[in-house]
């Protein structure tokens, strides 16, 4: 059986990308590779052995093209309002809570952060599907 292990993002500042993933997600360096052309820095929330890879390419000038095949990634919260509350206060780009339902099904509600590369991250409250 294959067990995810980690999700990996191209950032362009390492100092600003950790502390927004700190600051917003709470994550915490797990482990940190430096080689002369790239330095890898893995985050992860103390409960989760799943982790944020960081990649960050030395010579890099200018931002990445995040593409149209990226999707997001997704944090699962307990208290979503509290959350959309804390990240709009510390100036960081959200959207507005939204909630999707399937007919009369609820699936999720959600806001999207936007980290500071451009890169897509749903917020989800826990419950139902995501517990």
């Amino acid at each position: 059986m294959a067990k995810p292990v980690h999700s990996m993002i191209r950032v362009r500042d390492e100092a600003r990308s950790r502390d927004y993933y700190a600051r917003a997600f709470g994550l915490e360096p797990s482990d940190r590779y430096d080689f002369p052309d790239f330095t890898l820095l893995y985050l992860k929330d103390p409960s989760s052995p799943f982790e944020l890879e960081l990649t960050v390419n030395k010579d890099r000038e200018k931002p990445y093209d995040i593409g149209d095949g990226y999707g997001h990634i997704a944090f699962v919260v307990e208290d979503l309002e509290a959350e959309h509350a804390k990240h709009k206060q510390a100036g960081f780009t959200v959207t507005d809570v939204k909630t999707l339902k399937h007919g009369e099904t609820q699936l999720a509600t959600f806001f999207f952060a936007t980290d500071p590369d451009g890169y897509k991250i749903e917020v989800i409250q826990r419950g139902g599907r995501f517990s």
